[in-house]
């Protein structure tokens, strides 16, 4: 049974992300990290992930752009996140995070499943070890890209900014991530094997356990002015 409903989640995420990826195709993100964000979070997040882009991340449509860019369609605003409450300020920038550690996590899993890395002879920990580093890698990307495109910071001003950015809110997402697994791992899985569907609807709800986890520290680094509400 857990099989059966492994894969109706994950295959309601996937379709979720597609979706997102298709209406971003027709309705580009100003940020354009986001364009890549906004699909993988429809992935752990299935239907809320679609409910929170239409209603805190959606853009206008490139035609519409482009008439705002030329001063015409003053009177259709369409999404803009400055208008934004700051609990939904706060929370797309928690999906901008966990985006970065979501695409880490998926990368390395495999990864530590084919090598059976251990450390400290424990292929969890290994598993864990090999998602942090993946996690942090494309975290710090997620950040630098859009200081660089937004900014005059030179490379190592803006990697120094997005490691500042991101790394408490990695680090919060991860451990959210971690607590899970260790429940389903005793609970359900017996191990950690990257090849089965039940080890990614655990991994899907682990991740949308470490986008709350993530929140608090989001809105610590965003009213302390380290990172800004998106």
């Amino acid at each position: 049974m857990l099989t059966v409903w492994s894969w109706g989640f994950l295959l309601l995420g996937i379709a979720t992300a597609l979706t997102i990826a298709v209406d971003v195709s027709r309705r580009p993100q100003p940020m354009s990290i986001m364009n890549v964000t906004w699909p993988i979070t429809g992935l752990y997040m299935p239907l809320i992930g679609g409910w929170a882009y239409r209603r805190m991340g959606r853009a206008p449509t490139r035609s519409q752009q482009v008439r705002q860019d030329h001063g015409h369609d003053h009177g259709h605003h369409g999404h803009h996140h400055g208008d934004k409450p700051k609990w939904q300020s706060v929370f797309v920038s928690a999906t901008h995070c966990g985006g970065g550690c979501t695409l880490g996590d998926v990368v390395t899993a495999p990864i530590a499943t084919v090598t059976g890395f251990a450390l400290l002879g424990s292929t969890v920990l290994g598993h864990f070890a090999l998602a942090f580093i993946g996690a942090y890698l494309f975290g710090v990307l997620f950040q630098y890209l859009p200081i660089r495109a937004m900014s005059d910071a030179g490379p190592g001003a803006a990697l120094r900014n997005a490691i500042k950015a991101d790394t408490l809110s990695l680090i919060a997402f991860q451990i959210g991530m971690y607590l899970w697994m260790l429940i389903a791992l005793h609970a359900w899985l017996g191990e950690m094997d990257a090849f089965t569907a039940p080890f990614w609807f655990m991994m899907q709800i682990a991740m949308l356990v470490g986008f709350m986890t993530s929140y608090p520290a989001n809105w610590l680094l965003i009213e302390r002015g380290i990172k800004h509400g998106m």
